[in-house]
């Protein structure tokens, strides 16, 4: 049931923990202090999805920070199913510039007369475009401690695109087995987009979904390495294959589709269906 006092928030008990953050501009250009923005923490929120909303996510990276960054985004439809995508290169960069310009990519890209519910994993680039906006303008453009804004040109071209739009931009936790979905996809395209400076998407023709790869998320609650020790990696015994439960739905080497729930194992560099797996690892006729 939802909370009453919340009614765009479902409550589940198994549900992430999330802070949200809205961001409501009904005047333009948005006030400077951002009345309109709130912040609410609600232990075991799911986030309830709308019909005349979009729902999105937003994701960048970095191998390593700065180093070989891209950026993606995600939009799905009124009930949470992904319909396209987009991802960039941005050569050298932080985490924290493809993170902003994932945001900023979105925004772009999306009507500004419709609602707006965006999925992060960044608390930085949420707390930038929010919480220390209006503080940043009052000090003319310098932080607490009197040094330069970070990534002011990206702030800035955000916070033009924010003015007059209704947006809700939501904390997702990352690189979790119990995630979220579309936050996952834009990690995976984010993260492919990096690796190759290549771009990709719906509008490159690239149909298909990123299939986040199982290894990239880790238990929510699950132990973590004690220090100074590595952490062991399971891998397939002799003979025979380790398979697990596909969190996402996703699609083999040999080209045929999973869904989400099925039993998937390592097929070649990828995952997929375990009768497609050869003795060497490598993808069955």
């Amino acid at each position: 049931m939802p909370d009453p006092a919340y009614p765009h928030i479902l409550t589940h008990d198994s549900t992430l923990a999330v802070m949200r953050l809205s961001l409501r501009c009904r005047r333009s250009p948005c006030p400077v202090a951002h009345p309109g923005m709130r912040g609410i923490w609600n232990p075991g929120g799911m986030i309830g999805v709308m019909n005349d909303r979009i729902v999105a996510a937003a994701d960048g990276s970095s191998k390593g920070n700065p180093g070989r960054a891209g950026w993606a985004w995600v939009v799905a439809d009124a009930h949470g199913v992904p319909q396209r995508w987009e991802s960039g290169p941005l050569g050298t960069a932080s985490n924290n510039v493809a993170e902003l310009t994932a945001l900023l990519r979105l925004l772009e890209s999306t009507p500004p007369a419709t609602p707006l519910e965006v999925r992060m994993d960044s608390q930085y680039a949420m707390k930038a475009v929010t919480q220390w906006l209006p503080g940043w303008k009052r000090n003319g453009w310098r932080t607490a401690s009197g040094g330069p804004v970070a990534n002011r040109d990206l702030v800035e071209r955000i916070d033009a695109l924010l003015a007059g739009r209704d947006v809700t931009l939501v904390h997702v936790p990352a690189h979790r087995q119990d995630g979220d979905l579309l936050n996952a996809i834009a990690d995976q395209a984010a993260s492919d987009a990096a690796a190759t400076q290549n771009p990709g998407g719906t509008a490159h023709g690239h149909h298909d979904l990123p299939t986040p790869a199982p290894e990239r998320a880790r238990p929510a609650g699950g132990a973590r390495s004690a220090p100074g020790r590595q952490k062991k990696t399971l891998s397939p015994a002799k003979g025979g294959t380790r398979t697990i439960a596909a969190k996402f739905p996703g699609r083999c080497p040999c080209g045929g589709s999973y869904p989400a729930g099925s039993k998937i194992t390592r097929v070649g560099t990828g995952w997929g269906h375990p009768g497609c797996r050869t003795p060497s690892g490598t993808t069955g006729p």
